[in-house]
């Protein structure tokens, strides 16, 4: 899988009485695009924080190419939360500059860093428009180039496609792209698959807070038994079930739910 890059494993956290995590395990090698998948409430968030710092952990080891993760090579994480958080009356430009002063960087350097990820995240002739005045979307990118303005080592990004336009998730795809490729270990969460496919090298699948599955998306369906098909109907849904499906719960919205054995052509059973 590579070079070492980020490793933890046995990571467990409790708040109270709730599990967070229990016994997750995870690794982000260099140069490659981690998916780390699992449902609501599975440890996702809880991990990613840990690993950044925000949290601490009850047992477990976090490491970074062999050595203990330290505050020196957290400075060196990129973290795009899921809750994001700006400052609403600072403009584009300046936030930006002002978060790589932050990290480290002087200012001059601040500056020209700002100007390259303010340009590459397209918000050029936004940037001297204050943060209250962004779209959703666009404050997204704003925290995109927050978290990349100090050239980290790792990037940790919390469900970073979420409420992003079409051209904004070719942007970022191609950003994250990038940093790959450059060598950077990037790591994220997301619940659109599509783009996990397409993206990801590798993919660790957690639930409950420990990890269930890690591989490349092909040898994780590989492992599978069976596929879900879910279909959703323009009138009342009938008395209908593809040969050799089992009927699952119905979801909320009224989508039909069936388990299919693999291999499935699905073609074939609608």
């Amino acid at each position: 899988m590579g070079e070492a890059g980020l490793v933890v494993e046995g990571l467990s956290k409790r708040f109270g009485d709730i599990v967070a995590l229990d016994g997750c395990d995870l690794q982000v090698p260099n140069g490659q695009l981690v998916g780390f998948l699992g449902p609501n409430g599975a440890g996702k968030t809880t991990a990613m924080r840990a690993v950044v710092g925000l949290v601490s952990y009850d047992s477990g080891t976090l490491r970074w190419d062999g050595a203990d993760l330290d505050r020196r090579i957290r400075a060196r994480i990129g973290y795009l939360p899921q809750q994001r958080g700006m400052y609403p009356r600072m403009r584009v430009h300046e936030h930006v500059a002002y978060i790589a002063r932050l990290a480290g960087l002087d200012r001059p350097t601040a500056a020209e860093k700002a100007d390259e990820w303010v340009e590459r995240v397209g918000l050029t002739e936004r940037r001297d428009d204050l943060i209250q005045e962004l779209s959703i979307g666009n404050q997204q990118r704003v925290q995109l180039a927050v978290a990349l303005v100090h050239e980290p080592l790792l990037v940790v990004l919390d469900e970073p496609f979420a409420g992003l336009d079409p051209v904004a998730v070719s942007t970022l795809s191609g950003i994250m792209t990038d940093l790959a490729a450059r060598g950077v270990s990037v790591v994220f969460s997301s619940h659109q698959l599509d783009l996990v496919q397409d993206l990801c090298e590798t993919v660790t699948i957690i639930a409950r807070g420990r990890t269930r599955a890690t591989g490349t998306v092909r040898e994780l369906r590989g492992r599978s038994e069976h596929r879900i098909l879910e279909v959703t109907w323009a009138g009342r849904a009938p008395a209908w079930a593809p040969r050799g499906g089992r009927p699952l719960t119905p979801r909320a919205d009224g989508a039909t739910r069936f388990e299919l054995p693999t291999p499935v052509d699905v073609a074939a059973v609608v």
